[in-house]
């Protein structure tokens, strides 16, 4: 099987690869960093292909997937992993710039990448998306706004992909984790400041990228009749707030 992980440079791309090479198949890996795809190359070896593009650049994401080698181009499995979440503070105080980075990757970049790879999939009857969504597309937080929304996009997305493709072998996941350490996602989130990103997971034994690449190398070695639609994924510490109510 040929995989694509995009967002391959770290966090859950980099272990979900890592799975992905470790139980037989060739990873497709792609990111903004070269020199940390070129990393994982040497580490991985012939089985794993870097491919150095941003999911918000159009034109280079679609020349990048148009010019992959003939033994790499037919692509079994997209992992559409690369996203972001930028900022933590309320609507009415969050930068702009930030809500449209979100949308340009979480959205507008998965969605992008699904295009372009669908069709072959289509085509040759087989081939599964597994989105990587959030459980932030499903409950709501205090700064989680345009975030959230990202991620409840990705949710409805997946689920009228599922629709879209009745009738064809091609299966559609979207896999939502909760509060996971060991990635850059909290550092990203709060611009580079690591005191206060490590502050979200102090004495809290959180889920980690091995959890959701193992989770990513189940859901698509299942027999082929069978599709997972959704899993969502938690570490025991975490569960529902109750609802707020504000008291005049």
């Amino acid at each position: 099987m040929i995989a694509m992980v995009t967002g391959a440079s770290s966090g859950f791309g980099e272990a979900i690869s890592r799975a992905l090479v470790a139980a037989g198949h060739r990873v497709i890996g792609t990111g903004r960093r070269a020199e940390r795809l070129a990393g994982l190359a040497d580490e991985l070896g012939e089985s794993f292909l870097p491919l150095v593009f941003d999911v918000q650049d159009k034109a280079v994401t679609r020349a990048a997937i148009d010019g992959l080698p003939s033994g790499w181009s037919e692509v079994d499995l997209l992992v559409n992993n690369a996203g972001l979440a930028l900022g933590l503070a309320p609507a009415h105080q969050s930068e702009l710039e930030d809500w449209e980075q979100m949308i340009a990757t979480n959205i507008s970049g998965l969605t992008l990448v699904t295009r372009l790879l669908l069709p072959g999939m289509v085509a040759r009857n087989r081939g599964h998306v597994i989105n990587i969504g959030s459980i932030a597309g499903t409950y709501p937080y205090p700064g989680g706004n345009v975030y959230g929304a990202t991620k409840a996009f990705v949710k409805q997305f997946s689920l009228n992909l599922r629709a879209d493709l009745a009738g064809t072998a091609v299966r559609v996941t979207n896999v939502e984790p909760g509060l996971c350490g060991g990635t850059e996602f909290s550092n990203v989130r709060f611009h580079g400041d690591d005191a206060k990103a490590a502050s979200v997971y102090q004495g809290v034994q959180a889920i980690s990228p091995q959890d959701i690449a193992n989770t990513v190398l189940w859901i698509g070695e299942q027999p082929a009749h069978v599709n997972i639609n959704s899993i969502e994924i938690m570490p025991v510490a975490q569960t529902f707030g109750p609802l707020h109510i504000s008291r005049g």
